[in-house]
């Protein structure tokens, strides 16, 4: 019964909080062909159209196109999300080039990554936390916010988890749970993350790897 209303509770914030996103986030006014020839210097590391080669570095096709472009920025800026590769690569890039880039990403199709083999229990338990949470640490379930599939809520920013690399999304996991990503909205990601072990992320990253 706990974990029911956990999980209510959270569909009932996001309601909520997707109402107002969409009001304060127009869709994204870029140029996916311009996009697309100033993803020319992107391909070393997120491949040709957006689907890496390395788990370290995350998928960007299929991404949408609004979380894209905010991510951009926060790497331009440096101050909640720093990454001394992206810090080169965004320097020099406008409003304009980021949008750009977003739209062409965004349309891009995503390749699923899959689960690592033999960690079958280890996915169970990762689905055990994405559908139901983990009530009596108070981490919501994370269906909530990214959906069934992983496919999250443009309008919210709520980005798409499913398929991505399990060692990136457990990186970033991390990242929220030590502080040293800080552009969640309202702190979300930084409050659930603080109350998940290791393994619990661990779990859940290999969890969402899969879905699609």
């Amino acid at each position: 019964m706990k974990k029911a209303v956990s999980v209510v509770a959270a569909w009932l914030l996001v309601t909520s909080a997707s109402t107002l996103a969409s009001d304060e986030h127009p869709i994204v006014d870029g140029d996916p062909e311009r996009g697309q020839d100033l993803a020319g210097a992107c391909i070393a590391c997120h491949g040709e159209v957006g689907n890496s080669d390395n788990p370290e570095w995350p998928n960007l096709a299929g991404q949408h196109a609004r979380y894209h472009f905010e991510q951009l920025k926060a790497f331009q800026e440096g101050e909640d999300r720093y990454d001394p590769q992206m810090e080169g690569q965004v320097a020099g890039l406008s409003e304009q080039d980021m949008k750009d880039l977003a739209v062409y990403y965004e349309r891009q199709e995503h390749k699923v990554m899959g689960a690592g083999d033999g960690r079958e229990a280890l996915v169970e338990r990762g689905k055990q936390i994405y559908m139901g949470g983990i009530p009596q640490r108070n981490v919501a379930a994370c269906i909530a916010c990214h959906g069934p599939q992983g496919q999250g809520n443009p309008a919210a920013d709520y980005p798409v988890v499913g398929g991505q690399w399990a060692a990136y999304l457990r990186e970033q996991l991390h990242a929220y749970q030590d502080g040293e990503r800080s552009n969640d909205r309202e702190a979300m990601m930084r409050s659930l993350a603080e109350n998940m072990s290791d393994e619990d992320i661990e779990a859940v990253a290999e969890y969402m790897a899969g879905l699609h």
